[in-house]
């Protein structure tokens, strides 16, 4: 699929790391989510049932960042990405990208981020 909704950017509040330090002082983490369906519904009928709702997807990645803490940020990844497709593939959603960045890595040099990227597809007949 060509199509997707792309959310980028969105920032949370999370306690997530490897280092106690890390899950104990709420941190930055920026989110960006892609889902792919078929937008071509919603285009032509301008109507909102016929795509997905992005307060939807901004809820779950917030949810899933500002919840329990998580030793890796590929698990905070995987957890969105698996929300969304439980959450959103009775609209059509087939894929989904996740990238997850941490920008306040603590390391003994300067580093802009740490981020992963993930892609999960629903299981073939949940679509």
């Amino acid at each position: 699929m060509s199509d997707r909704i792309a959310l980028t950017n969105m920032r949370f509040q999370g306690r997530h790391g490897v280092s106690a330090g890390e899950r104990e002082v709420a941190q930055p983490f920026e989110v960006d989510v892609e889902v792919h369906l078929d937008l071509r519904p919603a285009g032509i009928t301008d109507d909102l049932d016929k795509t997905v709702d992005y307060r939807g997807v901004y809820e779950i990645c917030r949810s899933v960042v500002e919840g329990p803490s998580r030793l890796l940020i590929e698990s905070l990844a995987e957890a969105i990405a698996q929300k969304v497709l439980d959450g959103l593939v009775d609209r059509g959603v087939d894929e989904v990208v996740v990238r997850v960045r941490k920008p306040e890595v603590p390391l003994p040099g300067q580093l802009d981020h740490a981020s992963v990227e993930i892609t999960r597809r629903a299981p073939r007949g949940r679509s």
